[in-house]
């Protein structure tokens, strides 16, 4: 799916917001992510991620490029003349008709429970609560995999590699999702970088000791230190970010 295949319209005007940038910069101002900031001026897609549909059958309008993503999303109008932007899965047509219900036919676009969908099908924008909307396997490209089913859960084999349980009752699109040439994709230069709100990142050695752990020195020279630490002196590499939450009890398998 190439960018030849978007449909050359506008937006739809009722399904758009203005996005407030705020720079990488938290409610009070302080600067939480670094190297943010500037770009081309947005606007927001209203997606839906759910089952705001469910049981009415619609037929794909356009396939449209979204700035705030990196798979591309499709115009549906269903039949009750009601128009929603969705997540494009990979080979979506336009013109095709798509359903969201309990149980559907397995072909690319249509969303259903997981407990209907058959062993060995991809399946993307999957769900990790019932009715909560799509949460796993949303960017360009990825997908995840049905393996089994056990004791009212379903084990995903997730784009990271890793197995988890998700609940059986969840929903699922079926199909990879759109752009996955995303990945070979090259900047092509700097200023390309600048327009997604992307700022110069300086090396931690190029900096003074004041500022970073691996500054200072004459020329150029080796960090001379154990181990690379952030800017904070915390520990940079092969250390485990991972906070604990109450879904790693569904984790079968980490990501290799």
């Amino acid at each position: 799916m190439t960018k030849a295949i978007l449909s050359k319209k506008e937006p739809e005007k009722k399904l758009l917001v203005p996005l407030k940038k705020s720079g990488g910069r938290n409610n009070s101002g302080k600067i939480t992510v670094r190297h943010r900031g500037g770009g081309v001026k947005r606007l927001y897609r209203i997606i839906d991620f759910g089952e705001e549909k469910l049981g009415i059958a619609g037929k794909v309008v356009a396939i449209e490029y979204d700035p705030n993503r990196t798979a591309y999303i499709a115009l549906v109008e269903y039949e009750d003349g009601d128009k929603r932007y969705i997540l494009a899965p990979h080979n979506l047509k336009v013109g095709q008709k798509i359903i969201c219900q309990e149980k559907a036919d397995i072909e690319i676009g249509n969303r259903m429970k997981l407990k209907n969908i058959p062993v060995g099908t991809l399946v993307c924008n999957v769900e990790l609560e019932p009715f909560k909307g799509g949460k796993i396997a949303r960017g360009a490209g990825t997908c995840a995999k049905i393996l089994a089913f056990e004791g009212g859960f379903c084990h995903l084999k997730m784009p990271s590699g890793e197995i988890r349980k998700v609940p059986e009752d969840c929903f699922a699109t079926i199909g990879q999702m759109s752009h996955p040439e995303k990945r070979f994709e090259k900047w092509g230069k700097a200023g390309r970088k600048r327009l997604k709100g992307w700022r110069p990142a300086v090396r931690g050695s190029a900096m003074n000791p004041c500022d970073h752990p691996h500054g200072g020195g004459e020329g150029k020279a080796p960090i001379g230190l154990k181990y690379p630490k952030t800017p904070w002196g915390k520990p940079a590499l092969g250390v485990k970010t991972r906070k604990k939450k109450w879904t790693d009890k569904l984790i079968i398998k980490r990501r290799k």
